[in-house]
């Protein structure tokens, strides 16, 4: 199951993806997630929202293969300062991420008080209670900030738009290509014209991803998304997926359908709140035992030998044919957003709310 991408070794075709708040899950956060990915032989992506430093990430993971997401700051010295910083720690990949200009309205968040550092209202309060080791962590351990940045209150919306630069644009690729040394990916591609520009532009892959749902909630589902996109982009091009991966049957399907390499992070986060970096190692596990077992019932004996006829994409949910304003899924309109320049971030097309923040729909066939 191993595979070769951006130019070293994954032990599996997937690695551990960017997520921010780590330590808010539990404390040991990001080195919990490096230094099992590093056992694993898998890389690890550091997001510029992670809660734990570059630095402190390269020693948990000192010969394993550390990779870095980053955004485009309105400040865009701290977005060049993050990136030289993670060159010269060794990180040999970086995520240019282009589906955050601005913030997901992210409600959900705002109810629960999801920020840094948390806010303890009267409902997180009630639902802690049951769990002392949550409290004794949070009150004994380091305190829970931002690592790469220097501003840490906040939702993750509240930060998000006072930090992030909505006119971002491939002049800042340009930029960030210059800085860095190593193999660059552009993360949130969210349609096909996008990808065909970006991999003729010369970049060394691209990452399929709506964010998980979190920002535009009727966004492309990257799964629906790989197979036109590999047919324009050509087979011999790094396209990954990220958004929806939580069974090795997803992975399977994913690589079927042409993708290189995928993703996990709410997955690697289930594991990481139920028991640290052993729910981490036990986490990647699962998936590998899943995968063995799919490619064992597919007849299948290398990734390489997997094929578009090993899956069935399900078609539930698309929209009528010719009619773009009508309702779609129960009611909800079709929307297309789309930004106001071909120079600005990569755009993305609207469909639902149910698409957007599902995993995979595909079954594997033999």
């Amino acid at each position: 199951m191993s595979t070769e991408i951006l130019g070293g070794p994954s032990a599996l075709p997937f690695g551990i993806a960017p997520t921010g708040f780590t330590r808010l899950m539990q404390t040991e956060g990001e080195s919990a997630g490096a230094s099992a990915a590093g056992a694993a032989g898998i890389p690890f992506t550091l997001s510029t929202l992670g809660t734990t430093s570059i630095e402190d990430v390269k020693k948990a993971n000192p010969n394993g293969r550390n990779w870095f997401q980053l955004y485009v700051m309105r400040d865009r010295e701290i977005s060049y300062g993050l990136a030289r910083r993670a060159a010269e720690a060794g990180f040999d990949t970086l995520q240019f991420t282009v589906d955050t200009p601005v913030a997901g309205a992210r409600l959900r968040d705002k109810r629960n008080g999801f920020s840094i550092p948390p806010q303890l209202t009267l409902g997180t309060i009630i639902n802690a209670i049951p769990r002392p080791w949550w409290w004794y962590d949070f009150l004994t351990t380091p305190k829970l900030e931002f690592a790469s940045l220097s501003t840490t209150g906040g939702t993750v919306g509240e930060l998000l738009n006072a930090a992030m630069d909505p006119t971002i644009s491939y002049d800042d690729l340009d930029i960030i290509r210059e800085i860095w040394p190593g193999k660059i990916v552009v993360k949130g591609v969210q349609n096909v014209e996008d990808s065909k520009r970006l991999i003729d532009a010369g970049v060394d892959g691209i990452i399929l991803s709506n964010h998980g749902g979190r920002q535009l909630d009727r966004a492309p589902i990257p799964f629906r998304l790989l197979p036109e996109v590999v047919r324009e982009v050509g087979k011999d091009a790094t396209v990954m997926v990220d958004t929806g991966i939580m069974n090795g049957a997803d992975i399977v399907a994913s690589v079927a359908l042409g993708a290189k390499f995928t993703l996990i992070g709410r997955a690697y986060l289930y594991g990481l709140m139920a028991g640290g970096r052993e729910g981490v190692d036990r986490t990647i596990a699962i998936l590998r035992s899943e995968i063995e077992r799919t490619m064992q019932l597919l007849g299948v004996a290398a990734l390489a030998e997997l094929e578009p006829k090993h899956v069935t994409q399900l078609t539930r949910l698309m929209p009528l044919a010719g009619a773009p304003a009508e309702a779609v899924g129960g009611g909800a309109p079709r929307v297309r957003a789309v930004s106001g320049s071909s120079a600005r971030a990569p755009k993305a097309s609207a469909t639902t709310k149910k698409e957007s923040e599902a995993r995979p729909k595909a079954s594997a066939k033999s």
